[in-house]
């Protein structure tokens, strides 16, 4: 499984870019913080790492509607 690293933007619809893909943990999360160090501030990319099979699988993940988190009082 492989570490893929993607470029993501919302408007006006959800876009994927992948950026680079890593074999070890330490350097995908090491080039993760330098290109959001890298991202200008007013922008609303977002870059993020995800660990996969595929890419397919990668962009698949990354796609998924997560549910929030409870929070304190939710019963």
């Amino acid at each position: 499984m492989a570490y893929y690293i993607y470029r993501i933007t919302e408007n006006p619809i959800r876009q994927l870019q992948k950026l680079e893909q890593h074999d070890s943990y330490r350097d995908a999360a090491a080039r993760v913080k330098q290109l959001r160090g890298e991202l200008p501030d007013a922008t609303s990319a977002t870059v993020r790492m995800i660990h996969a099979e595929t890419e397919f699988d990668a962009e698949d993940l990354l796609n998924q509607v997560r549910e929030p988190q409870p929070q304190l009082g939710d019963d």
